[in-house]
């Protein structure tokens, strides 16, 4: 009996020793653990959904997990996903897995960057994971604005223990053509002015070092300007045409929101064009939001009406491309 009692206690004790044991390597695991790095952060923030599939579909969330850093990551909110066309977790899961993995490492940077501290200048060049962005840091009215590629970080700094996190209102395409001509050429709506282009070799000159920002009009817009084909810009003198491809080139990286950030009270600007010749910059108030713009109205010299942007802020290696629904008139 004596025996007997002996193994049962001896049993209980070890029962206890064991699940104390247990206990503590438990604690020690929840100790080590790290709650507070950029991919939970992100994974933490209702707004940032999207973004968060993202990361996973591209398994950049176990690096960002386990990984030293620092980083940084530019996370899109889940509006500027919907504007991109990922209205929901489901169809970030449903996209080929490259397209997505492109996109989550063209908005990763490593390092850490606090972006509000760099100088005010336009268009500071940083290296993603998957190519190059543009930062720019300025004052507008009683606002400091940040931008990337022409998108605004709404919210800037989201501490993390391996990095930051900067909140975009915008998705980030990877840019798939180094020059500028070759994001023209690509695009058939603008088939007719990228002829002209070719034929007057404006862009391959030497002479004109980019970077460049292109107001490419689509192909009624150049028809009106006197081009409806490509065999009738063939036909054009050369002087004529170069005039006309020159009026729609500055040479210098312009994203659509460079021009509001640059733009004073009245609303108006100018932009000198490559053949020295200038254009109007109109601001287009966002009605929704009393003292914002939405976007920008251009007119040459010679138009009657606004000229508005049917694509913007399309990154080229080599600067800026936007098409434009009416070509830009020196004359009337």
């Amino acid at each position: 009996m004596r025996q007997y009692k002996f193994s049962a206690s001896r049993y209980v004790m070890l029962l206890l020793i064991s699940s104390l044991t247990f206990a503590c390597k438990k604690e020690d695991s929840a100790v080590g653990f790290d709650n507070n790095s950029v991919n939970l952060v992100v994974a933490d923030n209702f707004n940032l959904s999207a973004f968060n599939a993202a990361l996973r579909v591209s398994n950049l969330d176990k690096e960002l997990k386990t990984g030293k850093g620092p980083y940084t990551l530019l996370a899109p909110s889940d509006e500027a996903f919907a504007n991109a066309g990922y209205t929901s977790v489901v169809e970030i899961l449903a996209e080929r897995a490259s397209i997505i993995s492109n996109i989550a490492n063209y908005h990763l940077l490593d390092g850490k960057y606090e972006l509000d501290k760099l100088p005010f200048l336009f268009n500071q060049e940083l290296q993603t994971r998957k190519g190059k962005v543009y930062a720019t840091h300025w004052v507008k009215g009683a606002d400091t604005v940040l931008t990337l590629n022409g998108a605004r970080i709404l919210t800037q700094n989201l501490p993390a223990s391996n990095g930051l996190v900067q909140v975009l209102d915008r998705v980030m395409t990877p840019y798939v053509h180094d020059k500028i001509v070759d994001a023209i050429n690509a695009d058939a709506s603008i088939s007719i002015f990228a002829r002209a282009v070719k034929r007057t070799a404006v862009l391959s000159d030497k002479g004109n070092q980019g970077p460049y920002t292109v107001f490419a009009p689509i192909n009624t817009a150049m028809a009106k300007l006197g081009f409806a084909s490509v065999q009738e810009v063939d036909k054009a003198g050369l002087a004529e045409l170069k005039q006309v491809v020159n009026y729609h080139i500055v040479r210098d990286r312009r994203f659509v929101y460079d021009y509001i950030l640059s733009t004073g009270n009245t609303n108006l600007s100018k932009q000198t064009m490559l053949d020295g010749n200038s254009i109007q910059i109109r601001l287009i108030p966002n009605v929704n939001s009393p003292g914002s713009f939405m976007g920008i109205a251009l007119r040459g010299l010679g138009n009657t009406s606004d000229v508005l942007l049917y694509k913007q802020d399309i990154l080229t290696g080599e600067g800026v491309l936007h098409i434009v629904d009416q070509g830009l008139q020196i004359t009337q």
